[in-house]
């Protein structure tokens, strides 16, 4: 029996006339994930891009498996594919196809879509007479029209009619590539890879930049990002990591700068940093993985200090979320058990013992202007570390 994966556009249908730039997007994406797997067929209409394998050969668990993390998709199915476009060839594929399915429930309904009006049944006579026909092969079976535990689809559509059971839900969101690029602060916590998930999703593509200062943190720590990159790129796509070296740049901050400040100076130096490597990688924001209120760096008064260094737009997803919440979506996205594992970044390295959460700007650029820190920012520049980071890695 042939398959096909049916996949449902979710914001796209809102999209108006750029709804095909979105679709197009959507399709390309489909198929760069799917081509470790052999070749696809991929075509949309009436608002569903159907799948189809060229080969007999093809996982289409895998295949499901990997769709599922593709943002812009809101639900796909598994269908079989009819022999012919009739209720003839509809009635017998139901049993064959779900049958296992079916036998395990207590309770069924049908439901029906006709996007081909010269089909001759309308809707409710499909579903009546394929539902006649579920009774009658599987006599065990009760409707139920409110809570079944199994719903049987019947799509008729121009090019064929098909088959499925309930449709598994999608990632979401809108295509990556459709928003733009932007560049993630990552670092080696929970919080940060979960911002760059949540911005991935709205379309962005990504660029990491990553700060490590050896000998104060180790290789494995930037090995711990690199892994969670892995993940987050099973939805993102692509990843270009740069990472900074960031040594010599705190080991000055330690010397020059008052230790209350060394948070606030930082974040400032990093900011200025990340700015100019998204500039230079085509990139229009920065991400980070703030959440208000969760860290003395994260105060209303820190982040009003940390964006004057900035030079454009910061997006801070997490910013209204509590830590649980952060910590739920990062078990989704498989990022939690590496997020977690002892190897620390530069971000708690020199920390204050009494850091300032409600520091004076005024003040924070005195500081940072007379240590002087251009020179070490220029030398950091030169020397960046490019890693390429896709999910196959």
């Amino acid at each position: 029996m042939k398959e096909i994966i049916l996949l449902k556009d979710g914001e796209i249908v809102l999209k108006g006339l750029n709804r095909r730039q979105f679709e197009d997007a959507l399709k390309k994406n489909v198929k760069v994930v799917l081509a470790p797997l052999g070749r696809f067929e991929i075509t949309s209409a009436q608002s569903t891009i159907m799948v189809r394998p060229l080969g007999d050969d093809i996982d289409l668990d895998e295949a499901c498996e990997r769709i599922a993390k593709v943002f812009g998709i809101v639900s796909f199915s598994r269908a079989a594919v009819c022999d012919e476009k009739t209720m003839e060839s509809v009635l017998a594929t139901i049993p064959e196809y779900l049958g296992k399915q079916l036998r395990a429930a207590k309770t069924f309904k049908v439901e029906a879509k006709r996007s081909d009006k010269k089909f001759p049944l309308k809707s409710p006579d499909i579903c009546r007479e394929a539902g006649g026909e579920v009774l009658k092969r599987f006599p065990h079976l009760k409707v139920d029209v409110h809570n079944p535990d199994v719903t049987v689809y019947v799509e008729i559509r121009d090019f064929g009619a098909y088959i499925h059971a309930d449709p598994v839900r999608g990632a979401g969101g809108i295509p990556v590539g459709t928003g733009g690029k932007a560049a993630v602060l990552i670092s080696g916590g929970i919080d940060s890879p979960v911002a760059a998930y949540m911005m991935a999703k709205r379309g962005l593509r990504l660029t990491a930049i990553h700060f490590a200062s050896p000998p104060y943190t180790s290789p494995r720590a930037e090995d711990k990002v690199v892994r969670l990159l892995q993940k987050v790129s099973c939805y993102s796509g692509p990843i270009t990591m740069l990472t900074v070296p960031f040594t010599k740049i705190q080991e000055k901050l330690r010397d020059d700068c008052p230790e209350e400040l060394f948070t606030i100076i930082m974040r400032r130096l990093m900011m200025i940093i990340s700015g100019r490597i998204a500039r230079n990688g085509g990139c229009s924001a920065l991400i980070t993985g703030e959440s208000l209120g969760q860290v003395a760096s994260q105060t209303i008064g820190a982040m009003c200090c940390t964006d004057d260094a900035a030079d454009m737009l910061v997006f801070r997803p997490l910013i209204g979320m509590d830590k649980q919440e952060i910590i739920d979506i990062s078990y989704k996205i498989d990022t939690y058990r590496t997020s977690i594992e002892p190897y620390e970044d530069c971000c708690t390295v020199f920390t204050p013992r009494h850091p300032r959460t409600k520091p004076v700007l005024k003040f924070v650029r005195e500081a940072q202007e007379k240590a002087n820190f251009e020179p070490l920012i220029e030398e950091a520049l030169q020397n960046l570390k490019i890693t390429h980071i896709t999910p196959e890695d």
